[in-house]
């Protein structure tokens, strides 16, 4: 049988199991996965039972918990499916069942699945629960219709990826686990994406001397000095915007101070005040040297100050997401069947956020990321109340990595 015959095979399976498979993606949002706190092995052993409903092999890999808790984490289990069709290349299609907390403002109860006007609402709707019934139902169609092929899949249903990815990808390409030859991450939109920015976590402690409101001069105000950091950070990012990337769908570097803690009482003048900032890194530029600049840039603005000591302490460093050995092929090749799924042209670009697609391309797997989901992160609500997938691109993304791997591996 032709290619375009077992693709039109394929997607006739999709259409008639679309019912199923959006009673799958309700089940996986139903559950939460809240990353923090990070209890993520429940909802895991859930997915798992699931997939061996479906007559899937599942192997369930514990991450240690010493290990999971290293990485903000309090248990995670890793799951891999492995489908062997014939000898020839492993195509990995990795997604994140860890998900942001709800937060407020939602119209639904976050964990209800609520459709809606073609829309299910649920967080993890969008961020990454719909490509596990993604990359589920493609392979659940090439393996009940007996489609012959020259290679294997593995699915990856990881829980790690909010924190970074180490406890998720970055433990199962660590332990040996697996080591596919193409991976597809969860995507954000309709388009393929080749690129995305970098992180740098950093955390500040300022330290100085407490004493009584009524005696202020006699310490040293920990607050007034972390204000003056503040003050050079912004400043330092205003410079930021002069450098600008050439991928598309990513501009300039960015940093945002998201949290600060500290302070004893009113009457009392603050002897500690901690910072977390968060520095996204363009794919020109080098992680290593990025952190030195702003190690650079707190330690000028801290050294005159008398009775000021600070402490600097790496909290996440992950290298931008870029391409490596045979992506651009990946790329073509979803790009290509992404269109005749979609009917409309499919683009690569870059974003600029960071995932844990990064850790494929870092051990020199050719990566790219694609699945369900709306136009852009934004429509989809993502890390926001009311996040949701439109339901009608689950067949669409369904079919198009179904035909992917036909033409990869057929």
């Amino acid at each position: 049988m032709d290619k375009q015959s077992l693709k039109q095979q394929v997607a006739a399976w999709i259409d008639a199991h679309a019912a199923e498979q959006v009673d799958f993606l309700a089940k996986v949002v139903q559950c939460p996965s809240d990353n923090p706190p990070g209890n993520c092995a429940p909802h895991a052993l859930m997915t798992a039972q699931l997939l061996e409903n479906m007559q899937l092999p599942v192997e369930r890999h514990a991450v240690p918990d010493a290990f999971a808790q290293s990485t903000g984490l309090q248990s995670a289990i890793n799951l891999i499916v492995r489908q062997h069709f014939g000898d020839g290349p492993t195509v990995a299609l990795n997604a994140h069942g860890d998900v942001v907390p709800p937060g407020s403002g939602w119209s639904v109860d976050p964990y209800s699945a609520t459709i809606r006007d073609g829309w299910m609402i649920g967080r993890g709707a969008a961020v990454s629960k719909s490509d596990f019934a993604t990359y589920t139902y493609a392979l659940r169609a090439l393996k009940e219709l007996g489609i012959r092929l020259r290679g294997n899949v593995e699915l990856h249903f990881t829980y790690d990826e909010e924190t970074g990815g180490l406890a998720g990808p970055g433990w199962l390409l660590e332990q040996g686990l697996t080591r596919p030859d193409y991976a597809v991450c969860a995507g954000f939109s309709y388009n393929v994406t080749t690129a995305h920015n970098g992180c740098l976590h950093l955390q500040v402690k300022v330290r100085g001397v407490s004493a009584h409101a009524a005696r202020p001069e006699t310490g040293h105000d920990a607050l007034e000095a972390a204000t003056r950091l503040m003050t050079a950070l912004y400043a330092y990012r205003d410079t930021l915007k002069h450098r600008q990337s050439v991928t598309p769908g990513i501009t300039t570097p960015s940093i945002v101070i998201g949290t600060i803690n500290g302070g004893i009482n009113t009457n009392v003048v603050p002897d500690e005040v901690t910072l977390r900032m968060d520095r996204r890194i363009i794919p020109e530029e080098n992680p290593e040297e990025v952190e030195a600049e702003l190690r650079e840039v707190i330690e000028t603005a801290m050294a005159d100050l008398p009775g000021i000591h600070c402490d600097v302490e790496r909290i996440l460093l992950a290298a931008p997401f870029k391409p490596v050995g045979d992506a651009a092929r990946l790329r073509d090749i979803l790009c290509a069947e992404g269109c005749a799924a979609l009917g409309e042209i499919v683009t690569p670009i870059g974003v600029p956020l960071y995932s844990d697609a990064r850790l494929y391309a870092e051990a020199g797997i050719p990566t790219v990321m694609y699945g369900a989901g709306p136009r852009t992160l934004l429509d989809a609500n993502g890390h926001r109340a009311d996040e949701r997938v439109p339901l009608a691109t689950l067949p669409v993304a369904t079919k198009a990595i179904a035909w992917m791997l036909i033409e990869l591996l057929a």
